[in-house]
């Protein structure tokens, strides 16, 4: 069982005290230090390279989202707070999760199995990454839209759209968003399920269930769920020789 290094960083030493107590039934977290505030949470931060911190954010001298930016490396990160009104800005930080003091044993509870399951994604993701291997239909992609987290199989996912510098990931009614690049993307997606039909669009093949001709050489796809998306001049050429269109 992986054990995860991990620090408390909290200005009140009582609350430290509980939180440690609390996290005592966890096997799996290693209390390996304390902070009192930002600028010591840092040094230990960067001495210690915990995989998970506790962090309150309302502390005197630096808030632990300005103790945030300062880092380099940014571990797992559970905000531990008294005060509800900064979860929207959390999880914008893309903290793993965000406890109201008291804490409560079962919050608590969710927030160690979530991070259980975001780093056992992370690490199957690297491998992947390193070993150059393609998506198939039947691979998994783990995506965490701010406190949203998705575990669904490429088969299910009928569209990847471009959305800035996001891939807003089309499955079911869901819409989440990965910070990822299109065309970065596109590289790791199997080309015999997947084609790319313009620049903001990729489509999973096994949704499309009519072609027709469209304006200025391209062509239409219709999906199953009714949805249509244009082919460009450009790509519609590939697709009928891909295809024999």
């Amino acid at each position: 069982m992986k054990k995860f290094k991990t620090i408390i960083i909290d200005d009140e030493r009582l609350a430290r005290v509980e939180l440690r107590n609390l996290l005592a039934k966890f096997d799996e977290i290693e209390i390996i230090d304390e902070a009192k505030n930002g600028e010591e949470g840092i040094a230990k931060i960067k001495e210690l390279q915990p995989d998970l911190i506790f962090l309150d954010i309302s502390m005197p001298g630096m808030t632990g989202f300005e103790m945030i930016k300062k880092l380099d490396e940014i571990p797992h990160v559970i905000f531990v707070t008294a005060f509800d009104e900064f979860a929207l800005k959390a999880f914008e930080v893309n903290a793993m999760d965000y406890l109201l003091k008291p804490i409560e044993d079962d919050r608590l509870d969710q927030a160690i199995q979530k991070l259980k399951i975001e780093d056992d994604f992370e690490s199957t993701t690297e491998i992947i990454a390193q070993n150059e291997h393609l998506l198939t239909i039947e691979d998994r992609i783990f995506i965490k839209d701010g406190e949203k987290t998705f575990f669904p199989k490429l088969s299910e996912v009928r569209l990847f759209e471009s959305d800035g510098n996001y891939i807003k990931i089309h499955f079911g009614k869901n819409r989440p968003l990965i910070l990822r690049s299109l065309n970065s993307f596109e590289q790791k997606l199997d080309s015999k399920s997947f084609f790319r039909v313009n620049r903001k669009f990729i489509v999973n093949l096994d949704f499309v269930v009519d072609v027709e001709n469209w304006f200025n050489g391209g062509l239409r796809l219709e999906l199953s769920t009714g949805e249509k998306v244009e082919v460009s001049r450009r790509q519609a050429i590939r697709f009928k020789e891909k295809f024999g269109v």
